[in-house]
């Protein structure tokens, strides 16, 4: 066991497990995400267990199956069940959403200020109902959890066996009486639908990328359709014209390089999902002819793009997406609140910033 907090840029990996019991802001997650940001040189995954996001199965595998013989129990050795099912995803889209934003702002907000601004964070939430796959800690140098928070789940050897440190929560009581939410209620919206889809550039895959994939696999049941912004082509003039209104966009990423980076993150974050992420070869793509597609995935800023999807779909004879909007800055009670907002603004979570701060970084270098 180490000391909290670890001296600065400590470690090159770090692995940070949690439980969460309510959808509320986690405030009490605060100090350790941002100790851990600091610690951390090149890559921080923040993993979220609880039962709220059970899907009411639990996987076969020999882990599970060593664990279900043993009754787990908590610090207070009530039992603890994780057999319950979980809330409903679309009907918890904005909580998820903002659950995800805070956890992301506290890290992305530490590394801009340490100026390490190509610091990968990733957070994943993880039922109770599934399993860490055996190797899941491989190649991280430290684990980071939280003294007095029994995570439900049996964590793998390849986790166990990391170093591993405690820090102090912040505000915050380990409750576990009480999870509040929205249940999945015959008769209302699916929980789940099987295909959503989603596009964009994704150059220099941050934050708001990964929000913007998680909710996609957050409410899709078989399979994610990511539709990434294609190279120059002398055959698509709109991909010409997106790509060369990008500034900076010498140090842009390749196509191989985005599609590649969509992948890992999305295979990291729901990995019983199907990914079909392939170039835009058109305006609309398979959005606009496939029937198999029920759901749309964008942000507030390209909701005009999904109507004028369902314009196309209609002129096809084919039903309208179901469309979910990425909108984590909202004076909506139920999304961000005031200083959460403003967090946000200051946390520079955008391709073109990243790009800024590699040229800025490179003439700084060279001396030019």
């Amino acid at each position: 066991m180490s000391t909290w907090p670890l001296p600065s840029a400590t470690a090159s990996h770090a692995l940070l497990l949690a439980t969460v019991n309510d959808l509320s802001t986690p405030c009490f997650l605060a100090p350790t995400i941002a100790g851990a940001a600091r610690c951390v040189r090149d890559r921080l995954v923040i993993v979220l267990f609880s039962r709220l996001f059970n899907a009411g199965r639990r996987s076969r595998s020999p882990l599970a199956s060593r664990s279900e013989k043993t009754r787990r129990r908590d610090g207070s050795g009530s039992v603890r069940s994780d057999s319950s099912a979980g809330v409903s995803h679309t009907e918890c889209w904005d909580d998820i959403q903002r659950l995800l934003t805070y956890v992301y702002v506290q890290a992305t907000a530490v590394a801009q200020e340490l100026d390490n601004v190509l610091l990968q964070v990733d957070v994943l939430l993880r039922a109770i109902d599934e399993d860490l796959s055996e190797d899941f800690g491989k190649n991280f140098d430290v684990a980071i959890r939280i003294e007095g928070d029994y995570i439900p789940v049996p964590l793998p050897h390849s986790v166990m066996s990391l170093r591993t440190v405690w820090s102090k929560p912040g505000d915050h009581l380990f409750d576990s009486e009480t999870i509040p939410g929205s249940p999945i209620v015959p008769g209302s919206n699916p929980s789940t639908y099987p295909v959503v889809a989603l596009g964009g550039t994704f150059d220099h895959l941050h934050a708001g990328h990964k929000i913007l994939l998680s909710m996609a696999a957050w409410i899709a049941d078989e399979k994610v359709i990511v539709r990434v912004t294609g190279p120059f082509s002398a055959r698509h003039e709109e991909n010409n014209a997106l790509l060369t209104k990008k500034d900076n966009r010498d140090v842009l990423e390749s196509l191989p390089e985005r599609i590649q980076g969509v992948r890992r993150f999305m295979e990291l974050f729901k990995p019983s999902l199907f990914y079909d992420i392939v170039p835009i070869n058109d305006v609309y793509g398979p959005m606009a002819t496939d029937p198999n597609i029920q759901t749309l995935v964008v942000s507030k800023e390209t909701v005009s793009g999904g109507k004028a999807v369902d314009r196309c779909r209609e002129e096809k004879g084919l039903p309208p997406l179901k469309t979910f909007v990425i909108d984590v800055i909202s004076h909506n009670s139920r999304r961000l609140d005031v200083e959460d907002v403003e967090a946000l603004k200051q946390a520079k979570m955008s391709s073109t910033y990243i790009r800024q701060w590699i040229v800025s970084r490179q003439k700084r270098d060279t001396g030019t």
